[in-house]
């Protein structure tokens, strides 16, 4: 009880943490570190004797230099897009597009979301996902408690296997994704997620290396080098067939990867 009368400010950051997280059902609050490496025979110090503490971490943060980390992990991505500029022979093969379409938010997210190619919107921006398309994923975003302009863990990393649009937004050829999809892999290496959600079959396929059916790959955890993955429904595709029962079936899916995000240590939700 002494302790708390002394450091009233770390009592008042606590309190604040104990409402924010029951608001977002949060059950694990992690001020408990702070005592790291504290004894019973040695009394607390004073405050003008004690070293200052830092601020309650969330579990969510991966490293105390994460601002370092993020800022290496920028690094290579620029680097890997100066060669794709370079070396792709999709972009080079591929007429009619306008700009590459690399990759959007945080290269410290735990949860990694591809798609196969960008479409007309992403063309003109140089973005991927903002079109209805992109307008809907924000939703699934959102309603995963995340944030796509966020920076850290709680962010998100969006690519897709092609970074040009293939013309008349056709579906990548095997030649096309597997020729392109060598950078998507290294993205994934330097970004190293802790989740991946693929969004339709053609980025689900190529990632797990297989033909099979939306329908028989979704629901079902599988894994790329050692990341969980979980393949779900293309947003255009739920604008398409916008039915209850589907709507359940990504929903089902995106609370998969939540779950996911938690049990590895990556977010309390």
């Amino acid at each position: 009880m002494g302790e708390d009368r002394d450091h009233p400010d770390l009592l008042r950051v606590a309190r604040q943490h104990a409402i924010t997280s029951r608001l977002f059902g949060v059950d694990v609050i992690p001020i408990a570190r702070e005592r790291t490496g504290a004894t019973v025979d040695t009394p607390p110090k004073r405050p003008s004797e004690a070293t200052p503490r830092p601020k309650p971490v969330a579990a969510s943060s991966r490293t105390p230099d994460s601002a370092s980390a993020r800022s290496d992990k920028r690094a290579a991505l620029d680097e890997l897009r100066a060669r794709y500029e370079a070396e792709s022979t999709v972009a080079k093969s591929i007429e009619g597009w306008n700009r590459i379409v690399f990759s959007d938010g945080s290269p410290d997210a735990a949860l990694m979301f591809i798609g196969e190619a960008p479409g007309a919107d992403e063309d003109a921006s140089g973005v991927p996902f903002v079109g209805r398309a992109g307008q809907k994923l924000n939703e699934m975003i959102n309603a995963m408690k995340l944030d796509r302009e966020a920076e850290g863990a709680r962010g998100v990393y969006i690519a897709n296997v092609l970074k040009v649009r293939p013309p008349n937004n056709r579906t990548p050829t095997p030649d096309e994704a597997m020729s392109d999809g060598k950078f998507l892999e290294e993205q994934i290496r330097i970004v190293a997620p802790r989740v991946i959600v693929t969004l339709g079959k053609p980025a689900a396929n190529y990632l797990l290396r297989n033909t099979d059916s939306m329908g028989s790959m979704r629901g079902v955890w599988h894994g790329f080098e050692g990341i969980p993955v979980m393949p779900t429904y293309h947003p255009a595709y739920l604008l398409r067939a916008y039915t209850p029962e589907n709507r359940r079936r990504v929903w089902s899916d995106l609370q998969k990867a939540m779950m996911k995000l938690r049990e590895v240590g990556a977010i309390d939700f």
